[in-house]
């Protein structure tokens, strides 16, 4: 049996390592031989992914050393097991007659399986046919029961509709036999009483019924009987609903709360509620509505008839709690299954709609926002009313969703209303900011330094709060016009801009947009007035403002997100009118630097003084007194009052720091002129009197033109410096007035300003 050992397989080679005795990888990151093994392997794609970053010669080598590689495998495999396949024929010898004996147990066994099969197979045939025949015969059975029992249900819904008008006698009577002969007029109410309750009773029996046989014939649809059947079963339903409308009517007449109980019942039963809704609305609701809301002016008692519908409301809602709540209170009341009549909608508010649209067909025009707005709310209020009857929110919401309370809103046109008020408020700003400026109520705004002054802001403000006031707002339409209350002041902000752009950049030019003509043609002085208003306007609309504090009283009922969110874009939209304040600012100091530098152009006559003269300047120039004239003038003038402090003080160092920088620039001009001319004709004396031979020593000790005019200049800054402390400043605070005194004070006085 030395053939047939089993020869130990090879063991596998370890795979090669590097230094560090990891693994050396056969191939590099990018290529994967397991994906080939993948069954969704797709060679396109593959190669489209890794030529990317692989050029295609790498990748043709990798995959021709793949190859070779699974050859190689392939051949070793061959060669391992080559000795067992060649020896395999020697080791099966005696298989063929162990094959030969099992053969035939083998299809003696086949035989006996196919001939079971098919026992089995005729069984399950016969057993599938019984029981189809049974299910046939089950399905007519059925389908016979249903056509008696339509034919039954038929037959005694006629029956019942014939015995329906005979039923009250037969109970009045039984009740003749055990009662006495003489009736008062009571028993007459009372027989009546139980004449309709007896008739209700049966209408909801028949209409149980008729709901029964509904379900009948629609489960025995295209059938030859029911077919044959449909004209009894029409019959009866129209003699079902006059006897039901008829009863119902009587019932509502009376107030008779059981007969109207039974009615609406059987109305539920046939799924009518929409006739029962109809009949309530034409017998009760019209009549009352028709009183209060005439359908024809010329029928009015008054002879005028006014579009107003609050006091309409009002009439209608005590008839509506009068009249109508008893119906409202069986229909909700619990367990009764009548929850599905909607009275409210569907007959309530649909027969005042059609009032409305008949009898006041301008109470619903925005044309006239007013009145529209009036009744409008006055339209809410009274279905907040209504409201108050739903027992429940899913009644609410079923209230709401009904087609009827669709249509009246739509009467409502709150967007027309609402363009007609943006045009309204929008176009009275517009028209107010194209307008020129002029104080308005001077008198009275002596006494209140908070109060607006100029006609433009006080027309924004108006604008503003009449968006938020009563007789404007709708807060279905809260987000519009919070819109609009920031587009107006957005465009307050972009008429200040746009006119301090063109007072600063223009001369006055006609080119310039109308929103900046205001600012080309008025004194600076009004400008006090734009500062003061436009404080006054951010003082009003920020946070501790009263307009942010009303708008949020009045969405008092909003999440608190939307609140914080409301407030924060007030909040933004006042931050560009913040950063004109500034603005504002440098156009008044503008104007004060040019009036205060006409004085500053004496300064250069200096020049020509002291080269004309030996004489020794001792005081002053003239001209240094009227350098801060105009900023004293300003100040103390009688519309200063309007500035706050802090905006005085600002005023007042803008100002003498740009007239100081403009008066250094010119007395370093002055001084380095100087200094230059005098080295230029002292290079030309020296030249001359070296020509000549005479001596230069004389001119050394002579003071010059350059010294004299410094002279000048350091008594002018003096001055100037102590007209600033008059003003309040200490001109050594000021840097450009360090520089001016570094550029004409004497060497000995340079480290100490002393005035």
């Amino acid at each position: 049996m030395a053939d047939l050992a089993v020869m130990p397989r090879p063991t596998a080679a370890a795979p090669p390592t590097d230094l560090f005795g990891e693994p050396i990888e056969a191939h590099p990151p990018w290529f994967r031989p397991e994906s080939f093994l993948r069954a969704g392997f797709d060679p396109d794609a593959y190669v489209a992914e890794l030529r990317s970053y692989v050029p295609l010669e790498s990748l043709a080598a990798e995959l021709r050393a793949h190859l070779a590689a699974l050859r190689a495998e392939l051949v070793g495999l061959i060669n391992r097991d080559y000795a067992d396949f060649v020896g395999l024929s020697a080791r099966l010898k005696g298989v063929d007659a162990a094959a030969a004996r099992m053969r035939a147990p083998l299809a003696d066994l086949r035989d006996k399986v196919a001939a079971f099969r098919a026992a089995a197979a005729a069984a399950l045939a016969a057993l599938r046919a019984g029981l189809e025949q049974r299910a046939a015969a089950s399905n007519a059975r059925e389908l016979l029961e249903l056509l008696l029992d339509t034919s039954h249900v038929v037959s005694k819904v006629e029956k019942l509709i014939k015995e329906l008008p005979t039923a009250p006698s037969d109970s009045s009577n039984a009740e003749v036999g055990s009662a006495d002969k003489s009736y008062t007029g009571n028993d007459t109410v009372e027989s009546g009483t139980d004449v309709r309750e007896t008739q209700s009773i049966l209408l909801e029996r028949i209409a149980s019924e008729m709901n029964r046989l509904k379900f009948y014939i629609s489960h025995a649809q295209n059938l030859p009987f029911i077919e044959n059947m449909e004209k009894r079963v029409q019959g009866a339903t129209k003699l079902l609903d006059g006897s039901l409308e008829r009863c119902f009517v009587v019932g509502l007449e009376h107030r008779d709360a059981k007969v109207i109980y039974n009615c609406l019942r059987a109305y539920a039963a046939i799924d009518n509620t929409s006739s029962a809704e109809e009949l309530f609305r034409t017998t009760v609701v019209s009549p009352l509505i028709l009183k209060i809301v005439p359908q024809n002016y010329a029928k009015a008692v008054s002879g005028v008839s006014s579009d107003d519908l609050e006091d309409d409301y009002l009439r209608i809602m005590q008839c509506v709690e009068k009249d109508c709540k008893f119906i409202l209170e069986i229909s909700s009341s619990a367990n009764s299954g009548l929850h599905i009549f909607d009275f409210l909608a569907n007959s309530i508010l649909k027969e005042v709609h059609s009032a409305i649209m008949k009898g006041k067909p301008g109470a619903c025009s925005p044309g006239k926002p007013k009145e529209f707005l009036k009744n409008y709310k006055a339209s809410l209020r009274f279905l907040d009313f209504l409201e108050g009857y739903c027992p429940s929110k899913s009644a609410v919401t079923k209230f709401r969703s009904e087609p009827a309370y669709t249509e009246f809103m739509r009467l409502w046109h709150v967007n027309v209303y609402f363009s007609l008020r943006f045009q309204e408020i929008a176009g009275g700003l517009d028209s107010a900011l194209t307008a020129t400026i002029s104080p308005v109520g001077m008198n009275e705004n002596q006494m209140k330094q908070k109060t607006l002054l100029l006609k433009q802001s006080i027309k924004l403000l108006e604008s503003l709060h009449s968006c938020w006031s009563d007789e404007v707002l709708v807060f279905s339409h809260s987000d519009k016009f919070l819109r609009l209350s920031l587009q107006l002041i957005s465009r307050y902000t972009t008429w200040l801009s746009s006119g301090l752009a063109a007072r600063k950049a223009s001369d006055g030019s006609s080119s310039s947009p109308a929103d900046s003509e205001w600012a080309l043609s008025v004194p600076v002085e009004d400008f006090i007035y734009v500062m003061h208003d436009v404080n006054g306007v951010i003082g009003e609309l920020s946070e501790s403002g009263n307009f942010v504090e009303h708008v949020n009283q009045l969405l008092a009922s909003c999440p608190i997100e939307v609140l914080t969110l409301v407030k924060q874009s007030i909040l933004q939209a006042v931050e560009p009118l913040k950063d004109l304040l500034p603005g504002i600012m440098d156009v008044m100091i503008g104007v004060i630097v040019k009036r205060s530098n006409e004085d500053l152009k004496h300064l250069k006559g200096i020049t020509a003084t002291y080269r004309m003269t030996n004489k020794l300047p001792v005081r002053h120039s003239p001209y240094v007194s009227g350098i801060l004239h105009p900023l004293k003038v300003f100040l103390e003038g009688e519309r200063v009052h309007y500035l706050s402090e802090d905006d005085k003080t600002k005023l007042r160092c803008g100002s003498t720091d740009k007239i100081t920088a403009i008066y250094y620039d010119m007395v370093s001009e002055v001084v380095n002129v100087a200094r230059k001319t005098e080295s230029s004709l002292q290079r030309l004396r020296q030249g001359a009197q070296r020509r000549v031979g005479a001596s230069t020593d004389s001119s050394d000790n002579i003071i010059s033109d350059t010294d004299k005019i410094c002279m000048q200049l350091f008594l002018d800054i003096q001055e100037y410096a102590r007209n600033l402390r008059s003003l309040g400043i200490d001109a050594r605070g000021i840097e450009s007035y360090k520089a001016l005194w570094q550029c004409v004070a004497p060497k000995d006085k340079q480290d100490t300003i002393q005035f």
